[in-house]
């Protein structure tokens, strides 16, 4: 087979594309054992191979390894957490209390990735009208990073409750750069094939948005 020649994908190999993507999970609950750097390595190559609008390849990672930095983002989620339980519906403040949202304490790997809204890369080729393509460049990279972990068997956790620029100003990020998710990342404590929401009966899936609209 030459570097020009289409792999064949075959219905076992599908099958067990179905599989992962049933395994991805939302992972906060992290064994603390190390992650090789090379395997965290060969992920972010792999995640280089997402599409991107004109080829724009906006993402940028910041590893957070700092304690310091950590106990930032920490705190940040902490507060962000605390704002969003208080607008909780009568009835729903003490299930989402009692829910865990994040992994910050123990996941050995952190990242927090943002989207360059100023790159001169790709030359603005297919956002002109649509410049938000940028952001959904890097979310799109973010799911091939995810399976990707997924499949070397470890879990990405996608921390939202946090306050943007706070985060910025903890990062100390350029302006242009704008933060998409804080990713933690490491090896499972342990596995479950239900979404951790549903497990704990905050919400089922449910299959909205299956239908196809047919205009």
């Amino acid at each position: 087979m030459t570097a020009d020649t289409p792999p064949v994908f075959d219905e076992a190999f599908r099958d067990r594309l179905a599989v992962l993507i049933a395994w991805r999970r939302d992972v906060r609950r992290f064994s603390d054992r190390p992650v090789p750097p090379a395997l965290i390595e060969n992920l972010l190559d792999v995640a280089q191979l997402s599409p991107s609008v004109g080829n724009s390849q906006p993402w940028r990672w910041v590893r957070v390894d700092s304690e310091a930095k950590r106990a930032a983002i920490r705190a940040n989620f902490v507060a962000s957490n605390a704002a969003a339980c208080r607008v909780q519906p009568e009835g729903r403040a003490g299930a989402y209390a009692a829910l865990k949202l994040d992994g910050m304490e123990r996941a050995p790997v952190q990242f927090a990735v943002f989207c360059d809204r100023e790159t001169k890369q790709g030359s603005g080729l297919g956002r002109h009208s649509m410049p938000e393509t940028l952001e959904y460049s890097v979310v799109g990279m973010i799911a091939t990073f995810w399976l990707a972990a997924r499949a070397a068997g470890l879990g990405v956790g996608w921390v939202s409750i946090l306050d943007p620029a706070g985060v910025c100003r903890s990062l100390g990020s350029p302006p242009s750069w704008a933060p998409i998710a804080y990713l933690c990342v490491g090896w499972p404590d342990t596995e479950h094939l239900d979404p951790e929401l549903e497990r704990f009966g905050w919400q089922n899936r449910t299959g909205l948005g299956r239908e196809v609209k047919i205009v």
